[in-house]
């Protein structure tokens, strides 16, 4: 029933992909975070109500954002980061904020080293400012659902 409802959900976010996202959209019972690539927006949703937004920065063409519905499963209030994605520069970035992971390797976390959210900027993650990184990270427990589209 679950992934009856997931899939559903999904279904409905991509038909609803040329209006805005709004809390009677959303029809569930928990936490929910949304991450709308087209538009470069997070959005944060408890029992079926929108509470939260800001914009955000996904993958590059190379380093696309994963799309589906994931699980957070791992989180991090401060963690190292490196990569090497060709035909990108390689990277290492200390002290990256509130990382939450939500599947291998991407996550939802904090950037303090741009300021270009709203464009497709990463290697895959989502980046946010770091204050809504904040608010994202004490919203969210291990668990919650995440579903990028």
């Amino acid at each position: 029933m679950r992934k009856f409802f997931a899939a559903a959900f999904f279904c409905f976010l991509f038909l609803l992909s040329t209006s805005q996202v709004r809390a009677q959209d959303i029809i569930t019972d928990k936490k929910l975070i949304t991450v709308d690539i087209g538009r470069q927006m997070v959005y944060a949703w408890e029992h079926g109500k929108l509470i939260f937004s800001t914009k955000a920065s996904t993958g590059m063409y190379y380093t696309p954002t994963i799309k589906g519905s994931f699980t957070i499963y791992r989180k991090y209030p401060l963690q190292d980061m490196k990569g090497n994605y060709p035909p990108y520069e390689p990277y290492f970035i200390k002290n990256v904020p509130n990382v939450m992971y939500f599947y291998q390797a991407y996550a939802i976390h904090g950037a303090y080293w741009h300021n270009m959210f709203g464009t497709k900027y990463t290697h895959g993650c989502v980046n946010v400012p770091v204050a809504a990184s904040q608010w994202l990270f004490n919203f969210a427990d291990v668990g919650t659902q995440v579903v990028v589209f």
